[in-house]
C-alpha cells in the first residue's frame, strides 16, 4: 500500500471528456495529465476508459497512487448506487464498487462540482474565504458548497444541486420551461447548461461560436447572451439568498466567458434580498483543471 500512496490520482468524468491527473503526494506538484473523449452511453466503456487512463499515467511515472473520481452525479447514501447523473448511463450503478474492483484498490467518489469547489476553496480562487459556492456551467449545471475549506455534505448527498431547482422569477416566455432529464420542467440546468444556450440561438451553432459572434457585434448572439446573463443572475441570487457565500467561482465551459464576471454582478442586486451585494464572482484559478485536481485531493 505504501507504493500506492506515492501519488494522488484524480479523474474527472465529464459529459464530453474524461481527464486524469497525477500529483505528487507530498508536494501536490502535477506530474502527469491525460484527457480523452468520454465513452458516452456505455457503462462498461466508462470503466475501461478510466482504468486505461490511470494505468497510463502510473505506467508513465512508474508509480501508483490513491484514486479519487469526480462524477456528474453522486452516490446515494441509501442505495449505494449512482443518482442524479446527467451521464444517465451511470444511474443505478455501483460505480465506486465496480471501479474499485477493476482497479483492485479503494476509490473515493464525489460529485464533479464538489471536486471543483474543493480545489478552488483549498488553494484556488476562493482560498481563504469563509464560504465558497462552486458552479459548473457545462454539459449540465451543478454546484458545491465549502465552508472553511471543507465540503458541505448533507444527509441526502445533494448539497449545492441548484441546477435542479426551478429558474427563479421566470418571465412568461420562460414558462412552463423545458423538459429536464430529471423528469421536471423549468430546471435551472435547462436554461444555463451549454446545450441550452445553443438551443436558444438555434441552428446547431456551438456555444463558443455564439460568444464569438456576440463579441463581433451580432445582434442575435448578443440577445442570447444577455438573456443568459439575466437568468444566471437570477439563479445565483437565489443561492445568495439562501447560503450567502463570500465567493462564487464559475467553472465548466461557460465559466470561460469573461463578460459574465462583469455583467452578472450588475444584475443580481435586483433579486438579492439585501441593500448591497458584496459576494465576489470570480473565475477559477485552475480553470478546467479544478475538477480533476479536487478529485485527486479527495484522499487528503
Amino acid at each position: 500500500m505504501a507504493e500506492r500512496t506515492s501519488l494522488r490520482i484524480g479523474v474527472d468524468l465529464g459529459g464530453s471528456k474524461t481527464e486524469v491527473i497525477a500529483l505528487d503526494r507530498e508536494s501536490g506538484k502535477e506530474l502527469a495529465r491525460r484527457r480523452v473523449p468520454t465513452e458516452r452511453g456505455s457503462y462498461d466503456g466508462t470503466l475501461r476508459v478510466v482504468r486505461e487512463l490511470i494505468e497510463g499515467v502510473e505506467g508513465e511515472l512508474g508509480r501508483a497512487g490513491t484514486v479519487g473520481v469526480g462524477i456528474p452525479g453522486t452516490i446515494s447514501p441509501r442505495t449505494g448506487l449512482v443518482k442524479n447523473a446527467n451521464s444517465t448511463w451511470l444511474i443505478g450503478k455501483p460505480f465506486d464498487r465496480d471501479l474499485s474492483a477493476v482497479l483492485d484498490r479503494p476509490v473515493r467518489l464525489a460529485n464533479d462540482a464538489d471536486c471543483f469547489t474543493l480545489s478552488e476553496a483549498t488553494d484556488g480562487a476562493g482560498a481563504g474565504a469563509e464560504s465558497v459556492f462552486g458552479v459548473i456551467l457545462g454539459t449540465g449545471v451543478g454546484g458545491g458548497l465549502a465552508v472553511h475549506g471543507r465540503l458541505v455534505r448533507g444527509p441526502n448527498a445533494v448539497a449545492g444541486e441548484w441546477g435542479h431547482n426551478p429558474l427563479p422569477w421566470p418571465g412568461r416566455d420562460e414558462l412552463p420551461g423545458h423538459y429536464c432529464y430529471c423528469g421536471k420542467t423549468g430546471c435551472i440546468e435547462t436554461f444555463l447548461a451549454g446545450p441550452a444556450l445553443e438551443r436558444d440561438f438555434g441552428g446547431g451553432i456551438p456555444a463558443a461560436e455564439v460568444v464569438r459572434l456576440a463579441t463581433e457585434g451580432d445582434d442575435k448572439a448578443e440577445g442570447v447572451l444577455s438573456r443568459y446573463e439575466d437568468r444566471l443572475a437570477r439563479a445565483l441570487a437565489s443561492v445568495i439568498n439562501v447560503f450567502d457565500p463570500f465567493v462564487i467561482v464559475l467553472g465548466g465551459g461557460l465559466g470561460n466567458v469573461s463578460r459574465l464576471y462583469r455583467n452578472v454582478p450588475k444584475l443580481w442586486g435586483e433579486y438579492v434580498f439585501s441593500d448591497a451585494v458584496d459576494t465576489k464572482l470570480v473565475a477559477p484559478k485552475f480553470g478546467d483543471s479544478s475538477g480533476v485536481r479536487g478529485a485527486a485531493w479527495l484522499w487528503e
